[in-house]
């Protein structure tokens, strides 16, 4: 999807304007920042705000605070932005002000404050640098179906004067990414206009192209699956998505792996008889008779090749680095032109093993362009061979992505514009060129 589509930060009008800008800073865990990329990763976008005397208004969301099953929202510390603003004060030497809201319970925010009008005076007069809303989540109409959304949509545009979405791995359609573009002049920031620009390295992906995706339940991969299997020239499968293909396909039993995702499986298994040699099997798979720590005595090495219909194994934890030293297996990864990854092919923290191999192999191919999906991918990259990490930022050979998830979904939709978010703002460009059309015939 060419950037000329969408409307850029580039094309608006800053000066003495207060800018709401969705980021996705989505990297505290307990309260704590285990990595800083994807904050990082947005500097470029505020800096030019703020030297083109915008006013900045940040908003993410943390976490998943909102229980599925009740609606029911819960505040605490673990689902905070406030170590995310300790981060960007303390890099930026800037002061930020979070706004505070009545909670109702378990209901959350319902509404957006008078008292923010204090903040926002406050901003215009130099007195704070930033203001930060707290989680996008905490409010009640961020993920609602129903008029909530919509007054929390129009409480947002209330504040500012300028919407900026620099948030591509938030990629739901929620108030904060998709209904305030109904209601603010919007933009692309310089992140998710980057981000944009390498998905194309994947649909337009230099051949051939090996894809490796990995997951805890197969029912989140399944449609993306299905998609690479048309789209790439091999595809790699790790985690419990394998163990579930290893049922499905081979008749063995895995503990931890359901019935439900057997079933999933067992359609992808059938489905992938019409692209034959696409799915590349690694062959050694660690079992283990607990599931937690990897102990000496308590952990084996199967061949997957050798295996009997029938066989009752417990829990397979990882790939072991023997299946990247297989000719054919090092000939798929070697071979590549580019190469896609969004996986992590072990438990962690302790069964590391199949991933360092994994990340061993895919660097020792000097002639790929390599792909890494965000979230747990590259917080186990960073983790594992720190080294290989520092090099990929700076590589022209690698890119990162802030959202892993939302490259699968735009992989699923075969399109970038596939991806709610970059859709709205394609829309609002669409609509304002049609705008200008009908005003020069006029």
């Amino acid at each position: 999807m060419p950037l000329k589509e969408l409307p850029l930060i580039q094309e608006a009008d800053l000066k003495d304007k207060v800018v709401l800008v969705r980021v996705d800073h989505n990297v505290v865990k307990s309260g704590v920042i285990h990595d800083p990329y994807r904050i990082d990763a947005t500097f470029g976008t505020l800096f030019y705000i703020l030297s083109k005397g915008g006013k900045i208004i940040l908003m993410t969301h943390v976490g998943r605070p909102r229980n599925k099953k009740d609606g029911s929202i819960t505040q605490s510390e673990e689902t905070s932005v406030k170590p995310i603003v300790e981060y960007l004060e303390n890099k930026l030497h800037i002061s930020i002000e979070v706004p505070e809201f009545y909670a109702h319970g378990a209901e959350g925010y319902l509404s957006i404050e008078s008292n923010v009008n204090h903040s926002i005076r406050r901003l215009r007069n130099h007195e704070i640098d930033m203001i930060y809303l707290p989680n996008t989540r905490w409010f009640k109409g961020e993920e609602a179906k129903d008029d909530n959304y919509e007054r929390f949509t129009n409480q947002l545009a209330g504040l500012a004067d300028i919407y900026v979405n620099d948030a591509f791995g938030s990629w739901q359609a929620h108030a904060s990414t998709v209904g305030i573009t109904k209601h603010l002049p919007s933009y692309a920031g310089f992140l998710m206009q980057k981000e944009i620009e390498n998905l194309e390295r994947v649909f337009h992906a230099k051949q051939p192209f090996v894809a490796v995706v990995a997951g805890s339940k197969f029912d989140t991969k399944i449609e993306s699956l299905y998609a690479l299997l048309h789209r790439a020239d091999y595809l790699v499968l790790g985690g419990v998505i394998y163990n579930a293909y290893l049922c499905a396909k081979y008749g063995v039993s895995i503990k931890g792996v359901t019935e439900d995702d057997i079933a999933q499986a067992s359609k992808f298994v059938e489905y992938a008889k019409q692209f034959p040699n696409k799915i590349v099997e690694l062959p050694f798979i660690c079992e283990s008779d607990i599931f937690g720590e990897k102990i000496e005595g308590k952990y084996r090495v199967h061949d997957v090749r050798k295996l009997e219909k029938g066989t009752k194994l417990n829990y397979v934890l990882d790939v072991d680095p023997q299946s990247y030293e297989v000719e054919e297996i090092r000939k798929v990864f070697l071979s590549a032109k580019t190469i896609f990854v969004n996986a992590v092919m072990g438990y962690v923290p302790h069964f590391n093993e199949g991933t360092i191999g994994l990340d061993t192999i895919i660097d020792s191919n000097p002639h790929a362009v390599k792909l890494y999906g965000g979230g747990d991918t590259m917080q186990e990259l960073k983790r594992l061979l720190p080294g290989l990490y520092i090099m990929a930022l700076d590589s022209k050979d690698y890119y990162i992505f802030t959202g892993g998830g939302a490259v699968l979904k735009a992989i699923e939709q075969n399109s970038s514009s596939g991806i709610a978010p970059v859709s709205a703002l394609i829309n609002l460009k669409a609509e304002q060129e049609k705008w200008k059309a009908r005003l020069s015939v006029e």
